[in-house]
């Protein structure tokens, strides 16, 4: 059952990701470098690079920072608006099942080479590092300072962000002869982070996930506040912590299953076997008002 889970779930990360991506003239010799399309103007919901030669959509963290308007220190609400539905639809939910950059990680973390468990206080200070990633690289410094365009500028897709290198930076370095002989400092050090997230994904469970990615940590602020949500039968729940040792984010579901650290992937679902994990809609109650009207 655990088997067929997460070779559902790989399918539709792997069909995702593909789909996302599928501008194939990008990726030809002298074709366009990047799609500008249409669809351009719309972000998806999960990690992908807009400089990517397949890309078709927008990267949300790029546009999140593009919004700001330089000249009057406002922004659109679009974009935030459109990701803040995302998250109160459903929460984390696309971290497990829509990134590709998350299904990536996974697949490194299969590589038989020794694992390292972070340490519980340091991986418990860590995870805020994501938050300041969020607040600083993607809301205050683009709000401060602009583009050449007069937007928001992109500090988190342009020093930090290791999927624009995966993604973006190195397919357009090897289909364009000419950007490599432009290759500076700045994309070297990009590298390096690449090279160093490849390197603890093979070790650890979806770190950029746990303690870098912006956008996870924009999605968990609706975690529990979202439509789609885990749900716990205690009556059936024995607190065996099965759930918890089967949890790649190191989440015990049993106590906090709508935790701001759970990608909703599910695994602890199949590991339950009091079958007291589910998915399930968020249950509206009705004010105290409301109830005694309809029961009189």
């Amino acid at each position: 059952m655990a088997e067929k889970h997460n070779r559902k779930r790989t399918f539709i990360q792997a069909g995702w990701g593909i789909l996302s991506n599928a501008y194939v003239r990008g990726f030809l010799p002298g074709g366009p470098a990047i799609y500008t399309g249409p669809l351009k103007r719309f972000c998806v919901p999960g990690m992908n690079c807009y400089s990517c030669p397949g890309a078709l959509g927008a990267c949300p963290i790029g546009a999140m920072q593009a919004v700001f308007d330089g000249r009057q220190r406002k922004f659109s609400f679009y974009v935030v608006g459109y990701l803040s539905a995302i998250g109160f639809l459903a929460g984390r939910f696309v971290c497990g099942w829509l990134c590709l950059f998350g299904l990536i990680q996974e697949l490194l973390y299969k590589i038989p080479v020794p694992k390292i468990k972070v340490p519980e206080k340091a991986d418990h200070i860590l995870r805020y590092l994501k938050y300041v990633m969020l607040s600083v690289f993607v809301f205050l410094l683009p709000f401060f300072f602009r583009s050449e365009l007069n937007t928001g500028y992109p500090f988190f897709c342009k020093y930090v962000c290791p999927v624009g290198t995966l993604e973006g930076g190195i397919p357009l370095v090897l289909l364009n002869p000419l950007m490599r002989q432009s290759l500076g400092w700045l994309f070297r050090w990009k590298f390096f982070i690449l090279i160093l997230c490849i390197i603890a994904s093979m070790t650890t469970y979806r770190p950029f996930c746990k303690y870098i990615c912006p956008l996870g940590a924009f999605y968990s602020l609706f975690q529990n506040a979202s439509l789609v949500r885990m749900r716990l039968d205690e009556d059936a729940c024995v607190h065996c912590g099965i759930c918890a040792s089967k949890c790649g984010m190191n989440v015990n579901p049993s106590l906090r299953p709508n935790s701001m650290e759970c990608i909703r992937c599910g695994e602890c679902i199949n590991a339950c076997p009091k079958h007291a994990l589910s998915f399930g809609i968020k249950e509206i109650k009705p004010e105290k008002g409301e109830l005694k009207g309809e029961l009189s």
